[in-house]
């Protein structure tokens, strides 16, 4: 399901971080050598100082990777500089000025950090049920399950245990007293047990944990809806009721989506927050006569 938002933003800080880290890269670059400080390296007349590389190798590496790192460290940047200075010499000027660039990033950083504030401190996070209803009612089409999902109880026990004759019926059971007698089995016995049929499952996840094989997932699912399928490899024995199905290309259930439907409107809500304040700012500006158009 496609959701439309601005997820570019994401990737400004790691974008503008990436542009600093190109432009950093000339950015050891000392013209005129202080001598005040520790050389490491020289190309041409830029330095690199033992204060610039400070944290490259990180704490508690062993001494032989230490110096293999530092080692291609320092060819790396001995490498970059020569075709810095390489290319400084031969583009022109207006080539190199990258002024304009690290402005528009800039602000764009800032204005992203702005816009995470705001939602911070002024988004709604509580969602109404009504609220997710209504959204799931008006957009069912979008909920087409990808997957085979299902209720089910699960239970692995190793063949040593006994008492295993009674999961069978605990398992069928809706009794509150049954559900007990059965959770307090599997807290003792079980090596892994899943008793909440009232949450769906992946079936694919399902079968990652039962040794089911079956060449077709919606006719298993369909002959043994309601049963019980019991399985035995060479140390357990896996009991797996399976309450409720519903098969791929359908339309999802409301209690499966109401995560993603959450989401999809907090997702709205930061948007229109975020148009609100732009909106905002921009007549405050023009009523106080920040803002000129010049003919």
């Amino acid at each position: 399901m496609a959701i439309n938002n601005r997820t570019y933003k994401a990737y400004l800080p790691i974008l503008f971080a990436a542009f600093l880290l190109a432009i950093n890269s000339c950015n050891i670059i000392k013209r005129k050598d202080d001598p005040g400080k520790k050389r490491v390296a020289r190309v041409f007349d830029t330095y690199l100082y033992q204060t610039d590389i400070e944290g490259v190798v990180p704490k508690g590496t062993k001494q032989a990777d230490s110096i293999k790192i530092m080692n291609d460290y320092l060819t790396r940047w001995m490498q970059q500089q020569v075709i810095v200075h390489q290319a400084t010499n031969n583009l022109d000027p207006k080539q190199i000025d990258f002024t304009r660039q690290i402005e528009d990033y800039k602000n764009s950083l800032i204005i992203y950090e702005y816009e995470k504030e705001l939602v911070k401190e002024k988004l709604d996070t509580n969602i109404a049920e009504t609220e997710i209803n209504d959204y799931y009612d008006k957009n069912k089409k979008d909920f087409q399950l990808k997957d085979d999902i299902v209720k089910i109880i699960y239970v692995k026990v190793p063949k040593k245990v006994t008492g295993q004759e009674k999961l069978r019926s605990w398992i069928n059971s809706n009794d509150i007293k049954d559900r007990e007698k059965l959770a307090t089995f599997c807290n003792q016995n079980a090596t892994n047990y899943f008793l909440n049929d009232n949450v769906w499952l992946m079936f694919d996840d399902v079968l990652k944990e039962v040794p089911i094989e079956t060449a077709n997932q919606d006719i298993f699912l369909q002959n043994n809806n309601n049963r019980i399928v019991q399985i035995a490899d060479t140390d357990n024995t896996y009991y797996l009721g399976i309450k409720g199905y519903m098969v791929k290309n359908s339309i999802s259930p409301i209690s499966f989506e109401k995560d993603n439907i959450k989401k999809i409107l907090l997702n709205k809500r930061k948007m229109d927050l975020v148009e609100k304040m732009k909106l905002n700012s921009f007549e405050e500006a023009q009523v106080h006569n920040n803002v000129e158009l010049y003919k």
